[in-house]
């Protein structure tokens, strides 16, 4: 993975709590930011993601056409499921 200095300037109790957790951990002061950065960053995208679904899905119609999908194919194998 290709990295980038990049300076940032945050409070100092910040800097004292990521330093603890850090040495605790074994990890140098950059990995660990950017392990939390990933994870956020990571949550976020699938925070973003679950919302387009959410709101896809809280269309009344889109809902019902889904569920009748979703019934035709957990009847695959039967008389009901073959209706194509």
């Amino acid at each position: 993975m290709h990295t980038q200095k990049v300076a940032i300037t945050i409070p100092k109790e910040l800097v004292t709590m990521i330093d603890d957790i850090s040495k605790r951990r074994g990890l140098s002061r950059s990995k660990f930011i950017s392990t939390l950065l990933r994870e956020k960053l990571i949550s976020e995208r699938n925070r973003h993601i679950k919302e387009a679904y959410d709101q896809v899905f809280s269309d009344e119609s889109i809902r019902k056409e889904q569920l009748n999908t979703a019934r035709c194919f957990e009847g695959l194998g039967t008389e009901e499921g073959q209706e194509w």
